[in-house]
């Protein structure tokens, strides 16, 4: 799983001309499920978002949560994160997981990111959606999962 996490002063994805999501303040959750993740992935990105202290404080330091500051979250899936462009001039998405593999897994993680109290607005699966929104910062993460990586890394 992966996840490019934007911090926002706002955004919205417009689908057919039609917003289905809009936040203030927030953050931006740009995922791509890959081959192999299951529902362990979609926890622990969700609990690492929901808890990530990347708004400034009174000293202009990132010591805030969405909590502390009445954020939101956007989540849009984008199987294109699942890609690679290491090889040739086209991208090569054999890492993406299958469309019904990774519907569930997009609807998981909403569901998990709610469980936690954090408000979500999203996008529309395997939709030609326009994500449009204000970097603060800009601010950007990527979220490779740690736990993954290190189990993919030993065998």
């Amino acid at each position: 799983m992966r996840v490019v996490a934007q911090r926002v002063r706002r955004a919205a994805v417009t689908v057919g001309g039609e917003t289905v999501g809009r936040i203030g303040q927030g953050l931006v959750l740009l995922v791509g499920i890959e081959r192999g993740d299951t529902q362990a992935e979609v926890e622990r990105a969700a609990a690492r978002f929901a808890t990530l202290r990347v708004f400034a404080d009174e000293r202009g330091h990132m010591n805030r949560g969405l909590d502390e500051v009445g954020g939101e979250v956007l989540v849009v899936s984008q199987f294109t994160l699942a890609g690679s462009i290491r090889r040739g001039r086209r991208p090569d998405f054999a890492g993406a997981a299958r469309p019904e593999a990774a519907e569930p897994l997009v609807d998981a993680f909403v569901a998990a990111l709610r469980a936690q109290g954090v408000r979500v607005a999203t996008g529309v699966f395997r939709a030609d959606m326009q994500v449009e929104l204000v970097n603060d910062g800009p601010v950007t993460f990527v979220w490779d999962d740690p736990e993954r990586r290190a189990v993919e890394s030993q065998e």
